[in-house]
């Protein structure tokens, strides 16, 4: 009898346990029971970046992540050589999907008069180096530090719904890129 009580005992207190757990953090999902990581993010906030007038890229402002699209960001700085590297195959990977998606490099160097770097030092730059699709300024870091991954380059893809579906660092080729653009767009609704 005193066995039943002591099961019974311990059982009441995993049930308590588990309430508790829930009451603090909620239902658990699927993947989470199962130890799995969710590939369902929770969308981002677009945040409004300023673009550049330079060779394809006009003077402006762009929402990263575009809400009616996906968008493929490029996160760069003018001083970074691996970053002058990248700029082929971004290119050839803007060529192949460019269209599909928002496609836009961004920096968080100081720019302007009293900056690092000048926009017209910027601009030429970018013609230098074959960029053709918009560029943008992140002065305050908030795109940079949003989808930087662990170095420069970095890039991300995110979907029509404003989720993070691909972000890696480091020199892609633009296969690489491509495919991971294409993660985004498979997961648009």
């Amino acid at each position: 009898m005193r066995r039943r009580e002591l099961l019974a005992g311990v059982g009441s207190a995993g049930v308590i346990a588990g309430a508790g757990a829930v009451a603090a953090s909620g239902v658990p999902s699927v993947d989470e029971l199962l130890g799995r990581e969710s590939d369902q993010p929770e969308p981002e906030e677009p945040l409004e970046v300023e673009t550049v007038d330079a060779p394809g890229s006009e003077a402006g402002t762009a929402t990263v992540p575009a809400s009616d699209r996906a968008t493929f960001v490029d996160i760069f700085g003018t001083w970074c050589p691996p970053c002058v590297e990248q700029m082929p195959a971004l290119a050839e990977a803007n060529d192949r999907i460019g269209d599909e998606v928002l496609f836009i490099s961004v920096t968080s160097e100081s720019v302007g008069e009293n900056g690092s770097i000048t926009r017209a030092e910027l601009a030429d730059w970018w013609d230098e180096h074959g960029g053709d699709w918009t560029i943008g300024l992140d002065p305050t870091a908030a795109v940079t530090e949003r989808y930087l991954e662990s170095g420069y380059p970095s890039a991300a893809a995110i979907d029509a719904t404003g989720r993070l579906r691909w972000s890696e660092s480091g020199v892609k080729t633009a296969d690489e890129l491509v495919a991971g653009i294409e993660r985004a767009l498979e997961a648009d609704p």
